[in-house]
């Protein structure tokens, strides 16, 4: 099951964020709110077993 740990504004912001995650390899899925605009909401997944350590990184990297 995929859980949301993050909703990013910008593009710029889940590339960003999709990188971190990645490096650590973590397996990522980004799904776009709304109208899926190009500067719309955009939720960032990862499996729920890898949830808690993609949280860490992501606080640990200032998100």
């Amino acid at each position: 099951m995929w859980t949301v740990i993050y909703m990013a504004q910008t593009k710029e912001s889940v590339l960003n964020v999709q990188e971190l995650l990645a490096a650590a390899n973590l397996a990522v899925r980004v799904r776009p709110v709304g109208g899926g605009t190009e500067d719309g909401y955009f939720e960032i997944l990862v499996p729920e077993t890898e949830a808690q350590l993609a949280h860490t990184i992501l606080i640990k990297n200032g998100y």
